[in-house]
């Protein structure tokens, strides 16, 4: 066994291979730009090198920086965790060639997988079904655009190359389909270097099912069942579980069968996933699901697997790579419980899913394990007081559960999101404690359309608490500050000698100032809507009595900002000042103001052009996706002020209109 590796990764997933490798007494150097400096994967290590500057293709995909640092720590191995460099195989062929040893697949097999087109030719001549489409060389425009018409609408054209969602367009009308493949391609170009794209059938009532295999160096191949992870955004997964909800023995064992076959026919070794389309629209069928693609890695979504199996998969990647033999053979796997993993992301679920930046203020999750199996489990590359930056995936976390079936992990679920607590940016907590709660999500109905089909209702925002403000001005005045001593004048809240005390004070609450005036009546406060509460404070936790009906949950305050978390929501307050509003400047609605910092890809307009609402305005490029921003209204453009590869901060202002009132 290797005595020192070296994870050439960031965040959560080298967080959680150095978890592995501490406890089997393998020693970790981690990998650092400027910008993870301070991160946690860099505290958890034994030791850390600096590889770079924080854009990527300066440290985390500078494939000599990092052998380099793995040479000079002394590691013999290197672990790519997933994304970066884990599917590059010049930097496998480079890895071997300085004699240390790659932990994952041989680079042949990531050559057959790695382009979607040569990698689907290669699973249909093996047997394997493969989704009907063009996978051919040609990128010809127009040639591409006549085999989606002979194909069928709707289709989805991917990046080669791609993964994660990136480089991908689903297409329904054929006058979209050139503005989407260029689109397509320009995003595949710039995350992956390679702008080839094919073009297939897109399923209507697709299922997203991946069988999670592992192989080692003598020819021995398993299945460890299967993962659904239909609930996906923009082609990116949003909560995934293990098994498959209506999956039956059959199906799965024709499906695992052909995962094998297909890890079998390139030479495999190691974790590995592959990805089936199957059409959902009268149940799993062994007869209806298709070859997507090969994942030669180690997956994100790997945990729910993990957790029904009762295996470590780094553990056995390190066995492995280190020659060892698997452990078992297939009639030793057993299916145990149910498990799920929702992804907890630093975005706006209703601006379109936009990343977010910012510092995590307050970070705090349920009582769970971390890495490792647990009936509650999170996996986190951050900590309170770290910065969401817009150089990498903004990933917080994702949270595991696992239960003795289907119904009782999605309880646990719902009550492990709603017991996280998170202050200082814009997340997607709240959609998913909304999904978790979905009807039918609940039952098992479940394909990749779900969200875009209940989008409104997912994000819909739910209704300030009536107690809210009462308690952020009682918070925010420090009448539910504990007492400075035991004195008994001390201990009465708001006391007067002549009478009871009244509270007056300005709050800003998502944006709109409110005046909180309440009279203190003993252990009572009275709004001014003759609303009564008693309310009463322990640490962090507030309880508030409405005539009876008792209501408890946590705080964080923040400075002169106070955040009640309330069944799954962060609802925060904070107190007006006058001096800020005044220099304050807001963008009004005849602007649009850049939602995150990140670079113009393409500008659609110029100054002087009259534009409908809902027209592509431009092409703004983040966290390694684009984002299309629109006009917000009819109206003319009065100011353009970015051009194409121009860099832009957080609330700048990027296109002005004069307002068309004809």
């Amino acid at each position: 066994m290797f005595r020192k590796i070296l994870i050439a990764n960031r965040g959560e997933i080298a967080c959680r291979v150095m978890t592995t490798a501490r406890r089997m007494g393998i020693k970790t150097v981690a990998v650092y730009s400027d910008a993870d400096a301070l991160a946690k994967h860099v505290s958890l290590a034994d030791e850390a090198v600096r590889i770079g500057p924080p854009p990527v293709a300066e440290s985390y995909i500078d494939g000599k920086a990092i052998i380099h640092a793995a040479l000079k720590s002394g590691a013999e191995a290197i672990h790519p965790g997933y994304g970066f460099l884990s599917e590059n195989p010049d930097f496998v062929d480079a890895v071997e060639n300085a004699g240390l040893v790659f932990i994952g697949p041989p680079a042949s097999a990531i050559r057959a997988m790695g382009l979607k087109d040569a990698a689907k030719s290669l699973m249909e001549k093996a047997g394997v079904p493969v989704v009907p489409g063009y996978h051919g060389g040609s990128q010809n425009p127009e040639f591409l655009k006549n085999e989606a018409e002979r194909i069928g609408y709707p289709v989805l054209i991917k990046a080669r190359a791609g993964g994660g969602g990136k480089g991908m367009r689903l297409v329904e009308q054929p006058e979209d389909f050139l503005a989407s493949l260029e689109s397509a391609q320009r995003e595949g170009a710039k995350s992956f270097g390679d702008a080839a794209v094919l073009v297939e059938k897109y399923i209507t009532s697709p299922r997203h099912i991946e069988i999670q295999i592992f192989a080692d160096n003598f020819g021995n191949v398993v299945h460890l069942f299967e993962r659904d992870c239909s609930l996906q955004r923009r082609h990116q997964k949003v909560i995934e579980e293990a098994p498959a909800p209506g999956m039956t023995d059959k199906v799965r064992s024709v499906m695992g069968a052909a995962a094998i076959e297909a890890a079998r026919t390139i030479g495999y070794r190691g974790a590995g996933t592959i990805e089936f389309i199957a059409d959902g629209s009268k149940g799993l069928r062994a007869d209806g699901f298709w070859f997507m693609e090969m994942n030669t890695r180690l997956q994100v979504e790997h945990p729910v697997s993990e957790a029904i199996t009762d295996l470590d998969f780094v553990e056995l990647q390190l066995r492995v790579a280190a020659g060892e033999t698997l452990p078992f053979v297939q009639d030793d796997l057993k299916i145990n419980g149910h498990a799920f993993e929702a992804r907890l992301y630093a975005e706006d679920a209703s601006q379109g899913f936009l990343p977010a930046v910012g510092k995590l203020e307050h970070l705090r999750f349920p009582d769970g394990a971390g890495f490792e199996k647990a009936a509650v489990r999170i996996d986190s590359g951050v900590r309170s007081g770290d910065t969401i930056t817009p150089w990498y995936d903004p990933m917080i976390a994702k949270i595991i559960v696992h239960g003795e079936n289907r119904e009782a992990a999605l309880r646990k679920l719902t009550d492990a999101l709603t017991s996280t607590e998170i202050a200082g940016t814009v997340t997607n907590l709240a959609f998913l404690t909304a999904l978790s709660r979905h009807e039918g999500f609940a039952k098992g109905e479940v394909d990749t359309g779900l969200i875009g089909r209940d989008l409104d209702q997912l994000i819909e925002p739910q209704p300030t608490p009536p107690f809210g403000s009462t308690v952020a001005a009682m918070i925010l005045s420090g009448l539910l500050d504990p007492p400075e001593s035991t004195d008994p004048f001390d201990l009465l809240r708001g006391f007067r000698i002549w009478g009871n005390s009244s509270l007056q004070i300005v709050l800003v609450h998502e944006a709109t100032k409110e005046n909180v005036a309440l009279k203190i009546d003993g252990p009572f406060i009275e709004t001014e809507s003759g609303k009564r509460f008693q309310i009463t404070r322990n640490a962090d936790e507030i309880t508030v009595d409405e005539e009876g009906h008792r209501k408890s949950f946590r705080m964080f305050r923040q400075r002169d900002m106070v955040h009640l978390f309330i069944d799954g929501q962060c609802f925060s307050w904070s107190r007006f000042d006058p001096s800020i509003q005044a220099e304050g400047k807001e963008h009004g609605g005849d602007d649009v103001a850049a939602p995150m910092p990140g670079l113009v890809a393409k500008v659609f307009v110029e100054k002087g052009q009259l534009v409908h609402k809902g027209d592509a305005l431009l092409i703004l490029e983040a966290m390694k996706m684009e984002h299309l921003l629109s006009a917000p209204r009819d109206g003319t453009v009065a100011e353009l002020n970015v051009t194409s590869g121009q860099q832009v901060s957080h609330g700048d202002l990027l296109v002005s209109f004069e307002v068309d009132n004809g």
